[in-house]
C-alpha cells in the first residue's frame, strides 16, 4: 500500500487531536508520585499559557480499558501537538507514554489483517519502552470522530479558516526555492511541483 501523495486527500485525513496516556506502575509509589507531579506540572503550564493539554479528572490507579498499568490521559488539539510532545520528552522521567490519533478507527476487525490495529496499534508511538495493550477491549470503530472539548474550538471543533490549496501549494513551491540552496535538503520530485 503506498502512502498518499493527492494534497486533498492527505489534507482531509489530518487528525487533528490526539491522547497521550501516562503509564506507571501503580504498586511503584516512586513512578506513582512522579506520574502526579507531571500531571500538575502539565495543569500549570496549561493555565500560564504554555500549550493546550487536557488531563482527563481521573487517574487510573489500576488497569484499565486496554491499559495494563496505572494511567491517565492527556487530550492535545493539533494546534498544541509539538509543544506537548515536546516537554513531554523532556520531562517524562522514567514514565512511558503512549501516542496515538482520534479518529474513528480505533482498531481493525481480525479479517482486516493486512491494515493493522489503527489508531491504537499502527498509528501510534511510544516515548519510553512500550507496553502490551489489550486491544479486544476497544470497540473496532466508532460512529464519528470522537470529540473532545469542542468548547475549546480546538481539534476537530476548530472553527479558524483552513489555507486553501491554493495558497498551500504556494507555500510548498516557496519552500521548495527557498531550498534549492541547502545541500543537505532532499529535493521534492518533479512530479510533484505543479
Amino acid at each position: 500500500m503506498s502512502p498518499p501523495k493527492d494534497i486533498k486527500e492527505v489534507l482531509e485525513s489530518e487528525v487533528k487531536e490526539w491522547h497521550f496516556h501516562i503509564y506507571f506502575h501503580q504498586k511503584n509509589t516512586q513512578e506513582y508520585r512522579a506520574a502526579l507531579e507531571l500531571r500538575d506540572a502539565v495543569l500549570r503550564l496549561r493555565r500560564d499559557g504554555a500549550f493546550v493539554a487536557v488531563p482527563l479528572f481521573r487517574v487510573n490507579t489500576e488497569p484499565m480499558g486496554p491499559h495494563p498499568v496505572g494511567s491517565y490521559e492527556i487530550w492535545c488539539p493539533s494546534e498544541s501537538f509539538a509543544s506537548v510532545f515536546s516537554y513531554l520528552c523532556q520531562n517524562r522521567g522514567d514514565l512511558s507514554i503512549l501516542i496515538h490519533p482520534l479518529t474513528k478507527e480505533q482498531r481493525n476487525s481480525a479479517s482486516d489483517k493486512y491494515i493493522g490495529k489503527k489508531d491504537h496499534e499502527t498509528r501510534n508511538a511510544w516515548i519510553g519502552p512500550p507496553f502490551p495493550l489489550d486491544l479486544s477491549l476497544l470497540p473496532i470503530e466508532s460512529d464519528e470522530v470522537p470529540l473532545q472539548y469542542p468548547s475549546l474550538k480546538l481539534g476537530y471543533s476548530s472553527t479558524r479558516p483552513d489555507l486553501s490549496l491554493e495558497e498551500r501549494k504556494k507555500l510548498g513551491a516557496n519552500v521548495e526555492e527557498i531550498l534549492k540552496c541547502e545541500k543537505e535538503a532532499a529535493k521534492a520530485p518533479k512530479d510533484f511541483m505543479q
